[in-house]
């Protein structure tokens, strides 16, 4: 069983950035599928980003897309979403989610099997 948590949350004015890690215990991240999701107060839970159990497939929801990435260091066993030009409509709660090995990147959140805790991200204009 694989234990997440995430952390680099935090305030930045608009057209900021800001780096949100996810830390694994219990097991490794390889051979994991990766998933980054957010959510805002009242809303659903949003996919942002994924990435393969192959870690050579990745995927991001068209309003991140260009400003949001995901990479894994294997080595420390973290994965890392980078965001960029961050916008008000940012703010959300971040979740780094884990799903056994697949050679796609699932965008539903009944999809994951694991989940971290999650980190406060909020933007001011």
């Amino acid at each position: 069983q694989v234990q997440l948590v995430e952390s680099g949350g935090g305030w930045v004015q608009a057209g900021g950035s800001l780096r949100l890690s996810c830390a694994a215990s219990g097991r490794t991240f390889s051979g994991l599928a990766m998933g980054w999701f957010r959510q805002a107060p009242g809303q659903e839970r949003d996919f942002l980003g994924g990435m393969s159990g192959s870690g050579k497939t990745t995927n991001y929801a068209d309003s991140v897309k260009g400003r949001f990435t995901i990479s894994m260091d294997n080595a420390k066993n973290m994965v890392y979403l980078q965001m960029n030009s961050l916008k008000p409509e940012d703010t959300a709660v971040y979740y780094c989610a884990a799903r056994p090995f697949s050679w796609s990147v699932a965008t539903r959140p009944s999809d994951y099997k694991n989940w971290g805790q999650g980190t406060q991200v909020t933007v001011s204009s």
